[in-house]
């Protein structure tokens, strides 16, 4: 992927995510924090997840000397960050996001083609920044997936977020 392509997928990211949240917003505050038995119990604990990993990726990625203590200590800090019960409502997460999509932004706007090759020490291995970023990406839509799910087990109206469907309507909307 090119710096181009990196762009147009983070720019459908932010705005699945942004459509994700409105979605939510019509959703009463005992449907946003109500157990579904998900893998993420809630509507507010998956998008919190995405969120949250969003943050932690784009964390990582702007860290000049990665190590495997700052991760261990960045994970801890999601934790706390990002603790569902200091969200009591869609307002909060939404604001959570605000903060995160500016970051982003500055962030996405300032990658080349050569820093999207750069190796980052992940795990046992290497990776370029290119495919963590590629990763993040679709790890959102994942979860926005069953945060589609969970709407309709509400009985609220899910948003559709696919690619094809930013690319025909979502970059004018």
């Amino acid at each position: 992927m090119n710096r181009d392509d990196i762009q147009l997928l983070f720019e459908y990211d932010r705005w699945a995510n942004n459509s994700v949240l409105q979605a939510a917003s019509a959703l009463s505050v005992e449907q946003f924090t109500r157990d579904l038995g998900g893998s993420f119990r809630s509507v507010r604990d998956t998008v919190l997840h995405i969120v949250s990993g969003e943050w932690g990726w784009l964390t990582i990625w702007k860290e000049p000397a990665l190590t495997s203590a700052f991760v261990t200590e960045l994970w801890d800090r999601i934790g706390t960050t990002f603790n569902p019960n200091s969200y009591s409502d869609i307002a909060a997460v939404q604001s959570k996001w605000a903060e995160v999509k500016r970051e982003q932004i500055e962030f996405v706007s300032g990658v080349t083609d050569e820093s999207l090759k750069r190796m980052l020490p992940i795990r046992a291995t290497h990776l370029s920044l290119a495919h963590l970023m590629q990763h993040m990406a679709n790890h959102s839509t994942y979860h926005r997936g069953q945060v589609s799910l969970m709407m309709r087990q509400l009985g609220a109206v899910p948003v559709a977020t696919d690619f094809a469907r930013f690319l025909l309507v979502g970059r004018s909307e």
